[in-house]
């Protein structure tokens, strides 16, 4: 309690107690917030546009779009696990996680300026675009796409107009069945919905160490000349190598009883270890990939250390850690911990340990592995900001922004 209440509590006026302020004698009371957090039913913050999040995982684009100013208003992700990791890291939304896109009509969907998507690569069946086309018969984004998540995105965006959207996803859907998916994709944004798209494979090597590629589509309902080769990415030479998101081990770092031990002695500071691969599991991997060697097939375990980067990290990598196994001397290695992932990807700072992962090591690494990386999400989504808002000016706002 501050001195100017402790003194208001023993009945002193407020005059009194404001004439002791003005002569230096107190501290003046705490302002009382007139904004608060927000919290469910409370004050929104302030925002320069709102955005919906679609298929958010753990919410790695949404972070993105909060730096450049914007709020999100929807939420959908259909995993239970991902939903937990989702919610404890944004702890004060003013809405619930919507489970499964597919079961949610469009007109329930809050307006917004903004979507986001990371939705799954699946092929499109083109056997009824085929017997339309033969019978001259016009047909819509339903026809190529129903029966696949895109469809869910496309009928949103149909529904709601939103001034831009940002669909991510692996750098394979450029190839996926032959190619056909993507350029249904794109017909489908610009033709059938009147979208102007642009849109390029980026690395997150250049703010991380991990390659890991994604491509990234921009689409804008009205054409401000958005470009992605006007968008400067940093070096990669100069990015970090691995030591900046490696547990320190020389004591520096708190122990968190979970990823890093506080046992006394030489172990403090330590990587649990349970971590470190048995020893079962190290000769089984060394041995798998000597016999792919031989075969010429190029499979093996990615073996870093603190100077290295690291291959992409997988949804896999709870499996045996084998894309990235940290080496510890001559000894047998140890896969990342799942807070190392999360300085991997952005989550969290370099040596950082904000993040908050309340899930089992199974589910984290999953969740990881199908992210992004959270500050290449942060460089598209700045390098979309003057767009954004430049067509959020022209239009009455899609959703209540202050």
């Amino acid at each position: 309690m501050s001195e100017y209440a402790a003194l208001l509590n023993k009945k002193a006026t407020p005059e009194q107690l404001d004439a002791m302020v003005a002569q230096g004698l107190i501290e003046p009371p705490t302002p009382v917030q007139t904004k608060l957090e927000l919290v469910r039913g409370g004050v929104k913050p302030e925002a320069d546009f709102t955005f919906i999040d679609l298929f958010a995982g753990i919410g790695g684009l949404r972070r993105g779009f909060e730096s450049i100013g914007g709020r999100c208003v929807f939420t959908s992700e259909w995993d239970k696990y991902s939903q937990k990791t989702y919610r404890a890291n944004f702890p004060d939304d003013d809405h619930e996680i919507n489970g499964d896109i597919t079961k949610i009509e469009a007109a329930d969907i809050p307006a917004h300026d903004v979507l986001l998507a990371g939705f799954p690569c699946q092929p499109f069946s083109i056997a009824g675009v085929s017997k339309k086309n033969s019978l001259n018969r016009p047909h819509g984004f339903e026809d190529k796409t129903q029966g696949t998540l895109f469809y869910d995105v496309a009928r949103i965006i149909r529904h709601h107009r939103p001034a831009a959207f940002l669909l991510e996803n692996v750098r394979n859907l450029l190839s996926h069945d032959k190619g056909r998916t993507f350029e249904t994709i794109k017909d489908v944004l610009e033709n059938d919905l009147g979208y102007t798209i642009d849109y390029r494979v980026i690395d997150g090597r250049s703010w991380v160490p991990q390659h890991r590629e994604r491509i990234f589509i921009v689409g804008l309902r009205e054409d401000s000349g958005f470009k992605f080769d006007k968008m400067t990415l940093p070096d990669k030479s100069a990015a970090p190598k691995l030591r900046s998101i490696l547990h320190p081990e020389n004591g520096d770092e708190a122990p968190d009883q979970r990823f890093v031990g506080s046992e006394v002695g030489d172990n403090i500071g330590k990587v649990n270890p349970r971590y470190t691969l048995t020893n079962h599991l190290w000769t089984y991997l060394q041995n798998y990939a000597a016999k792919h060697k031989a075969a010429g097939n190029g499979f093996g375990f990615g073996l870093v250390g603190p100077d290295d980067v690291a291959r992409t990290l997988s949804a896999r990598y709870y499996k045996d850690g084998s894309e990235i196994l940290i080496k510890q001397g001559d000894g047998v290695p140890r896969r990342l911990t799942p807070r190392e992932c999360a300085r991997l990807m952005g989550f969290d700072e370099p040596q950082g340990s904000s993040f908050v992962i309340p899930v089992s090591d199974t589910q984290a690494y999953r969740q990881f592995g199908n992210s992004v990386v959270v500050p290449a999400v942060k460089a598209v989504a700045e390098h979309m900001k003057e767009h954004i808002l430049k067509a959020v000016r022209r239009q009455t706002p899609k959703a209540a922004v202050g």
